[in-house]
């Protein structure tokens, strides 16, 4: 459970794993190599198989790239991971770069006079690569495609994965794989396209209604795709994945071929076809090329239809977000009796919450690793105990947990953060100033059109009032028993695009104070059209998927307005109605006392 990939990421064997890559650059005449923490499909989580910048640098996040050069390797990381990887990487030999203030481009220039960087075309995009390639233009530092150099090292490098493939229920996805095909079919045929390749997992199985096992927490198959404009797929995938009954479910008009058969199949295409420079393998457009194929960039025909939940998917995800609520009001009941002792830990507590998961026997897996972090290790964003971290849960101190569950119905991701015994006026404040930037995403309404960059600041308000920020996004997107993490919708200041009815979001606004605490809340929300209102725009609003109580003892109600009291005691009063019939008498009764009015 705390040891998925850890034991061959180990930071102390950071300076041997870059001596043998830099040796190898050196045979193949490279001056650098790019390391991504990505796989040939762009997920954002990978397979054991393709953890290669956790292999070489000891950093075990889900975001971050190396770049690697004669005298320095960076290994650029986001402000969720900026503590983690200066803690998980040997820093004598690694340098951590922050980015995206530090962009890769200006970066290699300013530590690189000349000589070629390779990189591994089905490890990066053509957007990311086009990006570099602008910001060395007019230097002497070039890019080449080339083989992958830290496989060439890798001695004991896992196998790729081999999870069988299942069939998620029509009942279940709304619409059949045949509709789905046809509708996007017809949407190619509108743009003058004769295909599209789609090389997402998560827009795979949506479009063919399956789920895999190729990657951790996230129900997903790793192979490839292309839509035709008559709306036949063929899908590129290792066979052995696929038993009888889920070849049964494919109609005639998908065909299974082996991954062996992609780069041939691109070069008999006729285009053009579509291909998202955003998300798709550098080499996929490469090949396309080569084959004489026009390529048309466009994104992923499944993204947006994906993101957009119908009926069945949100009455589903509705009841699985209700049981999960059940499993975590009875969690919180038992810790309230438990954190006090100073017996706990942090490893503790994640087995036990996943105990009431797995009590409702219907959990399907975790959708991430849970985030437990005790006192300063809550300000850690993304932070993962391991058996080396485990921390004690101590009375007068915060207790952040970020944890979801994948069942068949649905995807949860939900963070409460508790006080365990009495904590001080400051964590107060800051909990408080969270609870209501949380509170205004709930209860916004605004016009259709909008994006999340557009919502983002009024999460931050309330904290930038007391001069106090975050710094990750207010909310990413969240699949049906697919990704806890999908796109392309978001609620961050760097998203553009336009929220729409059946979009699922998170609202997690946080604050974090290193070396002292951390804090987030999060409720997962659904985009739906607002009732007329005014002079009757169109508008839309959010509805709340998520009903567990907030931690009473670190509101500063005072600091609350009429409207924002009457949000809380009105969500606390739908939690005990919806969650209070499902949970033993104990816990019914600690809910009771948790949802009274303010």
């Amino acid at each position: 459970m705390f040891q998925t990939f850890e034991a061959q990421a180990d930071p102390s064997q950071g300076a041997a794993r870059l001596a043998a890559l830099r040796a190898r650059l050196a045979v193949e005449g490279l001056r650098g190599f790019l390391v991504p923490r990505a796989d040939t499909h762009q997920g954002e989580y990978v397979a054991a198989h393709d953890e290669r910048l956790s292999w070489l640098t000891g950093f075990t996040g889900s975001a971050g790239f190396a770049v690697v050069l004669p005298e320095v390797a960076g290994v650029f990381v986001d402000g969720r991971y900026r503590l983690q990887a200066r803690a998980q990487v040997d820093t004598g030999v690694f340098t951590p770069v922050d980015w995206p203030e530090v962009q890769p481009g200006p970066w290699i220039a300013s530590h690189l006079a000349e000589g070629v960087i390779g990189f591994d075309p089905w490890l990066h995009t053509a957007e990311e690569i086009g990006r570099i390639e602008a910001a060395l233009a007019g230097s002497a530092v070039s890019l080449k495609p080339q083989g992958n150099m830290v496989d060439a090292v890798w001695p004991d490098q896992p196998p790729p994965p081999m999870g069988a493939v299942f069939v998620h229920p029509e009942a279940l996805a709304g619409e059949s794989s045949a509709a789905k095909r046809a509708r996007l079919a017809e949407g190619l045929r509108a743009a003058g396209q004769r295909a599209a390749v789609i090389t997402l997992p998560d827009s795979i199985c949506w479009l063919l209604n399956l789920r895999g096992a190729d990657v951790p927490r996230n129900p997903v198959l790793h192979g490839f795709a292309v839509l035709h404009d008559d709306a036949r797929v063929t899908l590129y995938a290792e066979p052995a994945k696929l038993g009888p009954d889920v070849l049964a479910a494919l109609d005639d008009q998908v065909t299974l071929q082996p991954p062996s058969a992609f780069v041939p199949s691109l070069h008999a295409l006729e285009g053009p076809v579509r291909v998202d420079r955003a998300s798709a393998p550098l080499a996929v457009s490469r090949e396309l090329e080569r084959g004489g194929v026009a390529v048309i960039w466009g994104d992923d025909p499944c993204s947006l239809p994906k993101a957009c939940k119908n009926a069945a998917e949100l009455a589903a995800t509705r009841e699985a977000h209700l049981r999960d609520g059940a499993a975590l009001v009875g969690f919180l009941h038992w810790l309230e009796a438990e954190a006090p002792t100073g017996a706990l830990t942090e490893i503790a507590v994640v087995r036990a919450l996943e105990g009431f998961r797995r009590a409702t026997n219907m959990l399907h897996d975790l959708s991430f690793d849970t985030i437990c972090g005790a006192g300063p290790n809550g300000a850690i964003i993304h932070y993962r105990v391991t058996e080396a971290t485990d921390r004690p849960v101590r009375p007068g101190e915060l207790l952040l947990v970020d944890s979801g569950a994948q069942y068949r119905d649905g995807t949860t991701d939900i963070t409460r953060t508790m006080a365990v015994g009495e904590v001080g006026p400051e964590e107060k404040l800051c909990y408080t100033r969270v609870l209501q930037g949380m509170i205004t995403i709930s209860r916004t309404r605004f016009p259709r059109g909008l994006a999340g960059r557009d919502l983002d600041a009024l999460a931050r308000a309330p904290l930038w009032r007391d001069g106090f920020d975050y710094d990750h996004g207010t909310g990413h997107g969240v699949g049906t028993f697919l990704s806890v993490h999908e796109g392309p919708q978001r609620i961050s200041r760097l998203s553009d695009v336009q929220l729409a009815a059946g979009m699922i979001l998170s609202n997690e606004p946080g604050y974090y104070r290193t070396g002292a605490f951390g804090i987030r809340l999060e409720n997962l929300i659904a985009v739906e059209e607002a009732p007329p209102l005014g002079d009757n725009r169109p508008q839309l609003r959010f509805e709340t998927l998520t009903f567990v109580p907030f931690e009473r003892r670190l509101i500063l109600t005072d600091l609350l307005s009429s409207d924002e009291r009457t949000w809380l005691d009105a969500y606390h009063a739908v939690v005990l109605a919806k969650i209070g019939p499902r949970v033993e008498s104990a816990a019914q009764a600690w809910l009771k006392r948790a949802c009274a009015p303010l």
